[in-house]
C-alpha cells in the first residue's frame, strides 16, 4: 500500500482548514512585505541611505523587519496611501471634467452651429425651432 497514491477521505478535513489558512497567511505575508519594500521607495522624505538601511532589515530580517518597520513609520505609510488616493482621485476628475467638456460642444456652440445651417438655408424655420427645443431641453 506503500505505493498507492492517497485519497480525497485520506485527508482530514482540518487538515484542509489548516493547509488552506496557512496558505492565506502566506500570500497575506507577501503582500505585506512587497506593500513596505514599494512604501520604502516610495517616500520622498527619506534619503538614500535610510532607505537603503530599511530595505536591508526588511530582507535580511523579515519577519522582525516588518514588524518594525509597521511600528515606526505606520502612520506615515497611511498618510502616504491617503495622499496618492488623494492625487489620483483629483487627476481622475480633472481627467473627467476635460474629456467631457471636450466631447460634447456646448449649448451655446450647438446653438451658433444650428443658426449657421439655418442662415445657409439648409434648414427651415420649423427644423430649427424643434432642433433648438432638443438642444435647450
Amino acid at each position: 500500500m506503500d505505493g498507492l497514491m492517497p485519497l480525497a477521505y485520506d485527508y482530514p478535513l482540518l487538515g484542509v482548514f489548516w493547509t488552506t489558512l496557512i496558505i492565506f497567511l502566506w500570500v497575506l505575508w507577501f503582500f505585506l512585505l512587497f506593500k513596505i519594500i514599494v512604501d520604502i521607495f516610495r517616500d520622498h522624505e527619506m534619503g538614500g541611505w535610510g532607505k537603503a538601511g530599511w530595505l536591508i532589515f526588511v530582507i535580511i530580517l523579515p519577519f522582525l523587519g516588518v514588524f518594525v518597520y509597521l511600528l515606526a513609520r505606520g502612520k506615515g505609510m497611511a498618510q502616504r496611501d491617503m495622499r496618492d488616493m488623494k492625487e489620483q482621485q483629483q487627476m481622475m476628475d480633472s481627467y473627467i471634467r476635460e474629456t467631457a467638456g471636450t466631447a460634447g460642444a456646448s449649448q451655446v456652440d450647438q446653438l451658433a452651429k444650428l443658426s449657421e445651417i439655418r442662415a445657409k438655408g439648409d434648414i427651415t424655420d420649423e427644423e430649427f425651432q424643434a432642433a433648438k427645443k432638443r438642444i435647450l431641453q
